[in-house]
């Protein structure tokens, strides 16, 4: 199907654009500020005559809103209370705090809540209105550390597209295991987080579903070719027992040794979900792990390099002693 022809889903498009911006000029005219057409329409970039046939919609809905000759501003008649879900406090600030979150580096080029947090405190009495800008203002989302994906905004949303739509992916990809970009046509399965960046999981023409890093696509493409996403797939199967996104070939039993110093604050997490976790006498604690491949939980044992030691198995003992070595080596 050539859905850049579809009259029903590009209907259906500007219908909801036009809903959004009638809430909008709702939410303005219920605002404390002066919003007349004019102010309106530089608010919204739209024309005048947009703002006066949105103001109609509004009456038509029922809305009363009036012209505040003295105040030279739209008001709307302070009793007024449009038709919301009945929120409770704890959905309220539960919607205040996505918003937060979702406002952080790394993810707000997916997509953010609050333009829906505008809608409900718009359509919301005064104490309502209250309660969700406070929550904002008093919730911080700090240091989470998640990858800079602020040039890839245009890619996460034509992967959302694609995946929302079932269409193929087109795109350049570079592989730090490869020494050229490679061209990519991808069938699509999932978008995910995944401890601190973005990832496509997708299907490669008939091969098996693989794993790529949304920041190393150069560029992306929807294309105008259908996909069948398997009904059948299982994200959790799929990464099994991954210490992050990296599945390997070979299952381990982990066990790692942290120090008194170390082992209040490795225990605060949870690392992985097999993690056990067993203190001894001496206030040390042995994390265990059953873990699909090593290399990114090596990885993640040398930031607590001085403070861990690996108890088995003997591979991953290797691994972080050779890497370790080789760190005094190019630190000497």
């Amino acid at each position: 199907m050539n859905h850049s022809t579809n009259p029903d889903r590009d209907r259906r498009v500007r219908q909801a654009d036009r809903l959004a911006r009638i809430l909008s000029v709702l939410r303005l005219i219920q605002s404390r500020g002066q919003w007349n057409a004019k102010t309106i329409a530089r608010e919204l970039e739209v024309t005048e005559r947009t703002v006066y046939r949105d103001l109609q919609a509004l009456e038509i809905a029922g809305v009363p809103w009036h012209y505040d000759d003295q105040a030279k501003s739209y008001r709307v008649r302070s009793d007024y209370r449009f038709p919301v879900p009945n929120l409770t406090e704890d959905e309220l600030i539960g919607q205040a705090v996505a918003t937060v979150i979702s406002k952080a580096i790394g993810l707000k080029e997916a997509g953010t809540a609050a333009p829906t947090t505008h809608k409900i405190a718009a359509a919301s009495c005064e104490d309502a209105r209250q309660l969700l800008a406070d929550a904002e203002e008093v919730v911080c989302v700090l240091g989470l550390q998640l990858a800079d994906h602020s040039r890839h905004q245009e890619i996460i949303r034509k992967v959302q597209q694609a995946l929302i739509e079932k269409r193929r992916l087109a795109g350049t990809y570079r592989s730090p295991y490869q020494p050229e970009p490679v061209e990519l046509r991808l069938n699509p399965i999932r978008l995910c987080l995944v401890k601190n960046a973005w990832y496509l999981i997708a299907r490669p023409d008939e091969d098996m579903p693989k794993t790529y890093r949304i920041a190393r696509f150069d560029q992306l493409q929807v294309l105008e070719e259908p996909v069948i996403v398997p009904s059948n797939f299982d994200l959790k199967e799929y990464f099994g027992n991954a210490w992050a996104v990296y599945r390997g070939s070979e299952t381990f039993d982990v066990r790692i040794r942290f120090l008194p110093e170390a082992a209040r604050i490795v225990t605060e997490t949870q690392w992985h979900a097999t993690q056990e976790a067993t203190p001894a006498p001496d206030g040390s604690v042995v994390l265990s792990f059953r873990i699909d491949g090593l290399e990114e939980i090596c990885n993640w044992i040398l930031g607590w390099a001085g403070r861990a030691e690996v108890l088995e198995p003997i591979e991953l003992r290797n691994m972080v002693a050779e890497k370790l070595r080789a760190g005094l080596e190019m630190n000497q």
